[in-house]
């Protein structure tokens, strides 16, 4: 298995040209359809919240560059992989370590930011700054160190894996496919980096019972987005 850095440095290498060769072969066109902003079932009949990768700094882009002012919970919420039902609490809240955040979701399990128009076509309330693994779906990388949206690729082209989504297939031009390129190549970069820093920064810290401890690049940070 290559080293972190190893991956950080052929990431900063892709060549956008083709990336998005590839992307354009397999096509797509954001159909409107809001299933990769929604909570969904899974096949055990559990229903499952939308669950979307975000850096520390693109939450406190969403929170600094929105007309509306939010906190860090408005935003994200800690990454449910690793965390637990807490003994401590009558409600169901999680408790645990974890590495990653979250865009936070409703109590319907969907993207906090997704709205529905009156004939059902899904929008993004912060679209113009929207996160990069927004940005980039339904298209990752295939190098370590990143991450897959959505569950697993359903198809690939080179080093692009294509993720679900109705959109596939369909029409593409040059200037959206390079466009979708460097986001894709910025996106590799970044989550490489990210995993590099959240591995150098990592000090483990004495948690309480029932309580949610993340460490992301930065350090350790409460679930408010608080140093830990």
């Amino acid at each position: 298995m290559e080293s972190l850095e190893t991956e950080l440095k052929r990431a900063k290498t892709l060549d956008t040209d083709v990336l998005a060769d590839a992307i354009e072969s397999i096509g797509f066109e954001c159909t409107r359809c809001g299933a990769c902003c929604k909570g969904y079932t899974a096949e055990d009949g559990d229903e499952e919240p939308h669950t979307a990768t975000v850096f520390p700094d693109e939450i406190r882009e969403l929170d600094g560059e929105t007309d509306e002012r939010y906190e860090w919970r408005d935003i994200a919420r800690p990454m449910p992989y690793g965390l637990v039902e807490s003994d401590e609490s009558d409600d169901g809240e999680p408790e645990g370590e974890t590495f990653e955040w979250a865009l936070q979701t409703d109590a319907c399990g969907d993207c906090t930011f997704y709205e529905e128009d009156d004939e059902g076509m899904g929008a993004c309330s912060v679209h113009d700054n929207r996160p990069l693994i927004c940005r980039t779906y339904p298209f990752s990388v295939a190098l370590g160190g990143t991450n897959q949206p959505m569950g697993e690729a359903v198809g690939s082209e080179g080093m692009v894996r294509a993720h679900e989504c109705e959109g596939l297939g369909r029409d593409i031009t040059r200037e959206e496919a390079e466009e979708l390129a460097a986001a894709l190549k910025e996106r590799a970069v970044r989550e490489i980096a990210e995993a590099i820093g959240v591995r150098d920064n990592y000090a483990p810290v004495e948690r309480a019972p029932g309580e949610v401890v993340v460490y992301d690049s930065e350090g350790a940070k409460r679930p408010d987005g608080t140093s830990r």
